[in-house]
């Protein structure tokens, strides 16, 4: 499978000038771009805020009733979510004052035993905001720099850092357009995804600027691997999110993983937008830079 696709990309490649490759990736991060400014003008963020980032309270019971007489039981309460997992269901509240949060767990514990509950105050959600934004900045800073000590040319690191800012955009996007909440999970699979991101595009952006050949055998061979490397943790990601998503389907024992459930579906649509930007994207940038007339003889050999 890789191989296959390795050869569509690279026929796709070298039968494209470079702006005809640069359409496709510029044009769906202008679209991500503008979901997430639609997002934010009408809610205030550009992503759906998970229990972890603005507070509230989860309860897990283990019940033989369904998620909807549960709903219909509880609806007085700003409750946000509800899902079955398992034998267990798990009911998500918004933030409440203590009178009203007081009253929901005496009622829950009430009627049900094996009640796990778990509270976020409003105040400790904003903070854990403020530590999300500053690890997200901070990873980017100093990516960063660690491509412009690595290249020392400044249109090769800005491909690099621009196809990575891309895949995170488009991963927010997609995110927000699926309903994905933003918790502690999703923000530790954004933060891999610049690893991944930066990854990829080194070992292309490497083999263009500092191996010998034509520049359109540097790109196939640097394709044909990055591709490889891709594929297999997509591979890895699916078979993480089947499991953890519908395992207990066929093993009503088991319980859904949401954590690693939305891990493996943010880096999976993550990493899509890698392929397209690293093979498209950072390709055209690179191709268009490496033969300008000034260079043609220091890279194209």
């Amino acid at each position: 499978m890789a191989t296959s696709l390795a050869d569509i990309l690279d026929n796709f490649v070298k039968n494209h000038d470079n702006r005809q490759l640069l359409v496709v990736p510029l044009a769906i991060l202008a679209v991500s771009l503008l979901i997430l400014l639609v997002s934010f003008v009408n809610s205030g963020s550009p992503v759906i805020l998970g229990m972890d980032f603005q507070g509230g309270t989860q309860i897990s019971i283990e019940t033989a009733d369904s998620p909807a007489v549960l709903e219909k039981m509880y609806s007085s309460y700003p409750l946000t979510d509800i899902r079955q997992a398992g034998s267990r269901v798990i009911m998500q509240f918004g933030v409440m004052d203590n009178d009203q949060q007081q009253q929901l767990e005496t009622d829950v514990t009430g009627h049900y035993s094996n009640v796990q509950i778990q509270h976020i105050g409003p105040t400790y959600g904003k903070n854990l905001q403020i530590q999300a934004i500053q690890a997200i900045c901070i990873s980017f800073i100093g990516m960063s720099i660690v491509v412009f000590l690595i290249f020392r040319t400044l249109i090769p690191s800005l491909a690099v850092i621009l196809s990575a800012f891309s895949d995170i955009v488009i991963a927010v996007a997609f995110m927000r357009v699926a309903g994905i909440e933003l918790s502690l999970g999703t923000l530790a699979a954004l933060l891999m995804l610049i690893g991944y991101s930066v990854d990829s595009d080194i070992l292309l952006t490497n083999r263009v600027i500092k191996r010998r050949g034509t520049v359109d055998e540097k790109v196939s061979r640097a394709m044909h691997t990055g591709i490889t490397m891709t594929t297999t943790t997509l591979a890895a990601l699916a078979v993480m999110y089947l499991v953890s998503t519908f395992s207990y389907l066929v093993i009503p024992s088991f319980t859904q993983i949401t954590l690693l459930s939305q891990i493996s579906i943010v880096l999976i649509a993550g990493l899509f937008a890698d392929m397209m930007n690293t093979w498209l994207l950072n390709t055209g940038i690179l191709r268009w830079y490496v033969m300008k007339p000034e260079f043609r003889g220091r890279y194209n050999r």
